[in-house]
């Protein structure tokens, strides 16, 4: 079970109020971010490094949005759905969410493994099985205090950053080539394949539904903050929220641009660097040894730590649309047997990764719609309802992410892939 809602306490400080946002960015660093940035870095240099902004300016809204929905409303996004769907619908809804649950669940396990594989030599799929018995302990040794868990986390987030970061210290960087990859531009259809596997992975659906539950559980709610007057403690509460969204995705977006960068310094034209055991292989061999046990040390903890959020996530999402809650336990065993299956059956575990985030890349509109017509309701939401700016911002965000899986679709039909 995730760690209950902290008991609130009158917080003034900015600094206390912060780390629901740090938790859910996890989601933003997690083994899936590596091969997807990768592979774009090492075959496309840094012409896909565009996708990377614009994906982290667009998570910065949707989080805010997800986090103001359970601090104005007290209730989850899923918990909202639930509540609205009839019976059928809710099922069907949950069936994709559990599919996106599940996406992002391998790139977790398979990301862990390969890290086990790098640093120890174990093979892929006992490694993960450990990837995913590590990871239920680390949310059983939080108990039930969300702050702890917090905290483990966030050290966790660190460490990724120190992981993945340090390379570009001794990387070559091509300054003049890295501004250019600020202009939007795809080069062939892989290329797209690749934006949209950066794009799922970056904004991704299960942190959507998470959010909110993190910031309903860790500041609490009751009805008559929001019942007319100024609800002076929920505007307190939105203001934090956004410095928090955008230091933790400042963060998360530093290290996927710092992956990118990485790849696209040292590995274009080696050998092997379209997987992320060899492109590891390469950052050791090119840029250091030290460089590379950083990098393999930042995977292992990214697939530790994304897989014990992702479990959480999952676990919302099935109490909000099902009305049911399922033990940590038994719900670890049985998201945890995709990734094992495919690791026992020798897929290619980058492969796996890249479609995997794909998988999600499509699942975002399902999660997005409903959160921005939840958060423009004026019924639902009152005076915090979204304001004519943000809804059309939040509509553009819809639209662009639609229209590039629209496009991945005609391209791999028409060119072949």
């Amino acid at each position: 079970m995730p760690p209950s809602p902290t008991k609130r306490r009158p917080e003034r400080k900015l600094v206390g109020l912060l780390g629901p946002a740090f938790v859910a960015a996890i989601a933003y660093v997690d083994p899936g971010n590596v091969a997807a940035n990768l592979s774009a870095g090492a075959k496309y240099g840094y012409t896909l490094l565009w996708v990377l902004v614009a994906a982290n300016v667009m998570a910065v809204i949707v989080q805010y949005l997800s986090a103001k929905l359970g601090l104005v409303t007290g209730k989850s996004l899923p918990q909202l759905l639930g509540e609205r769907l009839r019976p059928a619908a809710r099922r069907l809804y949950w069936a994709q969410a559990e599919l996106v649950a599940a996406a992002t669940d391998l790139a977790e396990v398979i990301g862990g493994a390969i890290a086990l594989y790098i640093l120890f030599g174990i093979p892929l799929l006992p490694g993960g099985v450990i990837v995913g018995v590590v990871s239920l302990l680390i949310l059983l040794l939080q108990g039930r205090n969300q702050r702890r868990f917090e905290a483990v986390i966030m050290g966790m987030l660190f460490i990724i950053t120190v992981g993945f970061v340090g390379g570009l210290f001794v990387s070559n960087l091509d300054v003049g080539a890295m501004f250019a990859g600020f202009v939007p531009r795809f080069v062939d259809t892989q290329s797209v394949l690749l934006a949209a596997s950066m794009l799922g992975a970056t904004v991704m659906p299960h942190a959507i539904y998470l959010h909110s539950s993190l910031a309903r559980d860790r500041h609490g709610h009751t009805p008559e903050e929001v019942e007319g007057g100024r609800a002076p403690r929920i505007r307190h509460l939105l203001r934090a929220t956004k410095v928090d969204v955008v230091l933790a995705l400042v963060v998360a977006g530093g290290v996927n641009i710092a992956m990118l960068l990485l790849a696209a310094a040292s590995l274009p034209g080696i050998d092997g660097t379209d997987t992320i055991e060899g492109a590891a292989a390469a950052i050791t061999e090119h840029v250091g040894p030290a460089v590379g046990l950083l990098f393999a040390i930042g995977l292992l903890v990214s697939g530790l730590a994304s897989t014990s959020v992702g479990a959480y996530a999952g676990s919302e999402i099935m109490a909000g649309l099902l009305h049911v809650r399922v033990p940590l336990i038994a719900r670890r065993v049985i998201t945890i047997l995709p990734a094992l299956l495919l690791l026992g059956f020798g897929i290619d575990p980058t492969w796996a990764l890249v479609v995997s985030q794909v998988v999600l890349s499509f699942g975002i509109p399902f999660a997005l719609v409903p959160l921005i017509t939840l958060t423009g309701s004026e019924a639902l939401m009152g005076e915090f309802k979204n304001g004519r700016a943000l809804r059309y911002v939040a509509l553009g965000v819809v639209l662009a992410i639609v229209a590039l899986n629209l496009w991945l679709i005609y391209s791999t039909i028409v060119f072949g892939g």
